[in-house]
């Protein structure tokens, strides 16, 4: 068991993948948000991010990696952009005031951690989660398995990793800019 409580979280409005460094995953989301009418929506929207701090106790963590938000061009047609970057803000917002250290990881990173290198799919990180922390069940999730991958990442930071990664993997906590740590 580490002593710290660490944190990852991949923000979806539909499928949240939330892990810690213990090794508990799992997931949370809501369909249809993006077609609520906007009092409902910002409702569910808030109720959602209060779930995945109280599930997470990120306002109680040491340490939250996010995996960055970021927007793609085939994003812009299909709607909910503004949502997603709302449950984004207003999750990590709260975490952040409530002093907790947060790390905003991009893709690459993610992937260089999981993978050893900064690409790759959805399936090879679940498969490389499966194989080298078998301490999370993802049931092939693919937001569970980044999740446990930000978890992952983190704990090796703070000194404590869950599985021996190899160098190339290990190569990703060089990527970052890690915040101060009061103990």
């Amino acid at each position: 068991m580490i002593p710290f409580h660490v944190v990852g979280l991949d923000l979806s409005l539909t499928a949240t993948g939330m892990a810690n460094g213990l090794g508990w995953c799992e997931k949370v989301g809501r369909d249809g948000i993006t077609n609520m009418p906007l009092l409902t929506k910002y409702r569910t929207l808030n109720d959602l991010a209060s779930r995945i701090i109280v599930l997470t106790r990120a306002e109680h963590a040491h340490l939250v990696l996010v995996e960055k938000l970021v927007f793609n061009r085939q994003d812009g047609g299909r709607g909910g952009a503004g949502e997603r970057s709302y449950l984004y803000y207003r999750t990590m917002g709260i975490i952040a005031e409530a002093g907790v250290p947060v790390v905003e990881v991009p893709q690459a990173t993610l992937k260089t951690y999981a993978l050893g290198k900064g690409s790759g799919s959805k399936g090879e990180i679940v498969d490389s989660i499966a194989r080298r922390l078998p301490m999370f069940v993802t049931g092939g999730d693919h937001n569970m398995a980044d999740a446990a991958t930000l978890a992952a990442l983190g704990s090796d930071h703070l000194g404590h990793p869950l599985a021996d990664m190899p160098k190339a993997h290990r190569a990703a906590l060089d990527k970052l800019t890690w915040p101060e740590m009061t103990q």
